[in-house]
C-alpha cells in the first residue's frame, strides 16, 4: 500500500512539518496508517515455515512505528495547541487508534508467533536487547487480553476504548476549567506584595482581553504568586478555592460545573480499571499496573510509602508547628488556613534565611539558565548542544541538536511558556525514537520538552527575559533528565531504546538525578546573572539557599506520600462498585498521613491528571521510589568530588551515561543501577539529601 506523502502527517522523510499540519489532515492520515498497518498484520498472521526476527518482528515494528509517530504528533498538538477544530478530530480518531492497538494486543496469531520465536533456536542467539523485546511482547500480549475467550476480548476492547475517551475528557475538563477562570483585580492596592513582573504579566493579560486592571488565571505562573506573595488574605483564599475546586462539583464557575465536573469520569475510570483487572484474573488494577514495574506488589509499595511517612512525620509536625507559631506571632494569622501556607512559608523563609524567592529569581534569566543547563550536560556527557532549524507549532518554540564527536545523536523542541490552550505542568515526550533502520542507517531520537513558565514581560517599558524561580530551574533540569534518557541512548532496537521499555517506577531516575545539579555552587555560577547588574549569584545568597534547601522537607515528603497512597489505595483496595466514595478514601488517607488536612472543599483529585489521564495509575509512587535511586546515584558524584573531582567526576559521568542512559530499557533497571553503583540502592542518600537522617 502506498502512503500519500502530500499529507504532512504522512511525510516521515524528516522532521514533523508543524507549519503545514492542519486538523483536516488528521483523519485521512490516521485512516491510511491504520489500513497499512492492518495490511501488514494480515500478512504476518499467515503461517510461516520458520518465525525469525527479520521476517516477523521487523516488519511489524516498521508498520506500527510510523503510525505511532503520526499519532504522537497529533497527541502532542492536542496538548500544546488545543483548538475546537483539533480537539474534534482528535476525539474522532482516538477510538480508532485505541481499537487498533487493542486488536494488536489481543491478536492470537501474532502472540503465537512471538511464542514460536521465543522457543526457536534463533532466540538464544539474539542480543540481550532483542530477547528483552520478545519477553516484553509476551508479557504485554497477556496483559492486553490475548489469552481471553472471544466474548471477554470484545469486552476488554470496549473497556480500553472507554478508558481512552474518559481520560481525554478528564484532561479536557481540567484545561477548559483552567482556561475559563479569570480573576480581574481593579485596584493595584489589592496586589500589595506581588512582584513587578507578575503584575506586568497580569496587566498584559487584561489588556489582551480589552480590560483595564490586572487579570489572573489558574495557570501556575499566574495563580501561584498570589498564594506565595499577596498580602491580601481574601485574594489568596479566592484563588486557592478556584484552583482547588476546578473541574469538580465544587467549581466556582457554577454555570459550567456540570459540564466540566470530573466526578463521574473518575468513578467510571476506576470501575473500568477494576473490571479490566478482573478480566485478566488479577486481584486489582494495582496488580496489573505493577506487572511491568520494579515494585513486587501493592503491599510492598504501601509498606515503602508508610515507612517513608513514619520517617518524615516528626519533621513535618515540627515544620507545621513552626509555621503556625510564626503565622500567629509575626503575621497576625491566628487560624492559618491552606491559602495561607505558601504565603506564611515564604515570609518565614525570608526571616529565617534572610532571602526571598523573588530575590533569587532575579538571578535566573532564561538565557543564562539555558546556557548553564547545556554546559552541565556538555561537561557530564561530553556532548555539544546547538540551535537547529525545524518547523514549530508556536513562535515561542525553539529547536536544538545534540552532537557527540561531531555526529548528530539527538534533537529536541523546547516549549517553555504557559499560554491559552496548553496543558498544565511540565513533561517530556518522544517525537521519534532511536533505531537502526533496515537500510542500516541510525534514526536519531527527537524529544519534546514542555514547561509552563512565565513568558517574557515588559518591565519599565522594556521587554525583559523570562525570570525563572529556582523551583522552575529545577523543573527544567528534571524534564531535561527525561530528555537525556531518551536522546543519549545507544540502543538500536526501537522498543527498548531511550525510555521505551524502562520500568515505569525507574523512569524518573535520570530526571530526579539531574535536579541535584541545581544546588551545586559551580553550576549556579555558570547559569546565573542578575537581571539588572549581570552579577552571578553571590556566595552569601547561595549559602542561604543551601541552608533553606530542606525547609519544610518533612511536609513536602508527606504531601507526596499522601498523593501516592491515595493513588495506590484507589487502585488496590477501593471497591468502585460500593457505596464508598472517592472523596471518603481521600479523606481517610489524609486523616492518617497529613499533618495539615486540606479544607473539605478541596478536590485535588479532580485535576490529578497523572493518574486519570497521564499513565501513572497505581504508579504515582514511582516519584518517591525513583528518588531513592536518583539520590543514591547522585551520591556517586558527591563521592567523586570528595575524592578529588576532575577526572574522577568525568569518569562517573561517563559511567552514568554508559550504565543508565545509554542502555535504555534493554535490561532491567535494577541491573543498570547495580552496574553503575556496584550494589543495590538504599534510602540513606535520600534521607540525607532531604535533611531527614535517622
Amino acid at each position: 500500500m502506498s502512503i500519500d506523502t502530500s499529507n504532512p502527517l504522512l511525510d516521515f522523510s524528516g522532521l514533523p512539518r508543524f507549519d503545514k499540519i492542519r486538523p483536516e489532515h488528521v483523519t485521512p492520515a490516521i485512516d491510511q496508517l491504520i489500513a497499512h498497518a492492518r495490511e501488514v498484520v494480515t500478512q504476518l498472521e499467515a503461517p510461516f515455515d520458520t518465525v525469525t526476527w527479520d521476517n516477523f518482528v521487523v516488519p511489524l515494528e516498521e508498520a506500527t512505528e510510523q503510525f505511532g509517530r503520526a499519532w504522537g504528533v497529533v497527541n502532542h498538538l492536542n496538548h500544546v495547541m488545543d483548538t475546537p477544530e483539533l480537539r474534534a478530530v482528535y476525539n474522532e480518531n482516538q477510538p480508532k487508534v485505541t481499537e487498533f492497538f487493542t486488536e494488536l494486543g489481543q491478536n492470537e496469531a501474532l502472540f503465537a508467533k512471538y511464542k514460536a520465536l521465543h522457543a526457536s533456536p534463533e532466540f538464544v542467539t539474539l542480543s540481550p536487547a532483542r530477547k528483552r523485546i520478545v519477553d516484553n511482547a509476551l508479557r504485554d500480549f497477556r496483559l492486553g487480553g490475548a489469552e481471553l475467550p472471544e466474548k471477554q476480548k470484545e469486552r476488554f476492547a470496549e473497556i480500553q476504548e472507554q478508558q481512552a475517551a474518559l481520560s481525554t475528557r478528564f484532561s479536557e475538563n481540567v484545561l477548559d476549567a483552567t482556561n475559563d477562570f479569570k480573576l480581574l483585580v481593579a485596584d493595584e492596592a489589592d496586589l500589595a506584595g506581588l512582584p513587578d513582573d507578575v503584575k506586568s504579566a497580569a496587566r498584559a493579560a487584561a489588556e489582551r482581553d480589552g480590560k483595564s486592571g490586572w487579570q489572573f488565571s489558574l495557570h501556575f505562573p499566574s495563580y501561584f504568586p498570589i498564594l506565595q506573595f499577596a498580602d491580601k488574605r481574601e485574594l489568596r483564599e479566592q484563588i486557592y478555592r478556584a484552583n482547588a475546586t476546578k473541574a469538580s462539583e465544587m467549581g466556582v464557575v457554577f454555570s459550567e460545573v456540570e459540564k466540566w465536573d470530573n466526578t463521574g469520569n473518575i468513578a467510571q475510570l476506576l470501575r473500568l480499571r477494576d473490571e479490566e483487572a478482573k478480566l485478566l484474573d488479577f486481584t486489582s488494577f494495582a496488580h496489573v499496573s505493577l506487572e511491568p514495574k520494579m515494585a513486587e506488589s501493592p503491599e510492598h509499595v504501601i509498606e515503602f510509602l508508610e515507612d517513608l511517612a513514619r520517617r518524615a512525620r516528626p519533621y513535618a509536625e515540627k515544620d507545621l508547628e513552626e509555621l503556625r507559631t510564626f503565622a500567629k506571632d509575626e503575621l497576625g494569622i491566628a487560624d492559618m488556613q491552606a491559602w495561607d501556607v505558601a504565603y506564611a512559608s515564604e515570609k518565614l523563609r525570608e526571616k529565617r534565611y534572610a532571602f526571598s524567592a523573588q530575590e533569587v529569581k532575579q538571578y535566573f534569566p532564561e538565557h543564562k539558565v539555558i546556557d548553564g543547563l547545556f554546559g552541565v550536560i556538555s561537561r557530564l556527557f561530553n556532548v555539544t548542544i546547538a540551535p537547529d532549524q525545524a518547523p514549530v507549532w508556536h513562535p515561542d518554540v525553539r529547536f536544538f541538536r545534540i552532537e557527540k564527536n561531531g555526529a548528530l545523536i539527538g534533537q529536541f523542541y523546547l516549549d517553555l511558556y504557559a499560554r491559552q490552550g496548553k496543558g498544565q505542568g511540565a513533561w517530556m515526550d518522544d517525537a521519534r525514537g532511536r533505531r537502526l533502520t533496515t537500510g542500516g542507517i541510525v534514526q536519531t531520537p527527537i524529544a519534546y520538552l514542555t514547561c509552563n513558565f512565565t513568558p517574557p514581560a515588559e518591565v519599565e517599558g522594556k521587554l525583559q527575559p523570562s525570570l525563572f524561580t529556582h523551583d522552575e530551574v529545577t523543573t527544567l533540569f528534571h524534564e531535561f533528565g527525561h530528555g537525556l534518557h531518551h536522546m543519549l541512548t545507544e540502543v538500536d532496537e526501537l522498543s527498548v531504546s531511550g525510555i521505551s521499555g524502562v520500568e515505569w517506577d525507574a523512569v524518573e531516575l535520570p530526571s530526579q538525578f539531574m535536579e541535584n545539579f541545581c544546588w551545586e555552587w559551580d553550576v549556579l555560577q555558570g547559569m546565573t546573572a542578575h537581571i539588572k547588574t549581570g552579577e552571578p549569584l553571590p556566595r552569601a545568597l547561595y549559602d542561604k539557599m543551601l541552608a533553606a534547601k530542606n525547609f519544610q522537607s518533612g511536609m513536602q515528603t508527606l504531601r507526596q506520600v499522601e498523593f501516592s497512597l491515595i493513588d495506590m489505595h484507589l487502585h488496590y483496595d477501593f471497591d468502585p462498585n460500593s457505596q464508598q466514595t472517592v472523596q471518603a478514601l481521600v479523606d481517610d488517607v489524609r486523616s492518617k498521613f497529613s499533618v495539615m488536612v486540606p479544607p473539605s472543599f478541596n478536590r485535588f483529585q479532580h485535576s490529578f491528571g497523572h493518574i486519570f489521564a497521564g499513565g501513572y495509575a497505581a504508579g504515582y509512587y514511582s516519584y518517591k521510589w525513583a528518588e531513592v535511586l536518583s539520590a543514591d546515584a547522585y551520591a556517586a558524584f558527591e563521592e567523586a568530588v570528595e575524592a578529588g573531582g576532575g577526572e574522577l567526576l568525568d569518569q562517573t559521568g561517563k559511567r552514568f551515561h554508559q550504565e543508565i542512559l545509554s542502555v535504555g530499557g534493554s535490561r532491567p533497571a535494577l541491573e543498570s543501577f547495580k552496574a553503575f553503583r556496584g550494589r543495590e540502592p538504599n534510602i540513606d542518600a535520600l534521607l540525607r539529601h532531604s535533611g531527614m537522617q535517622a
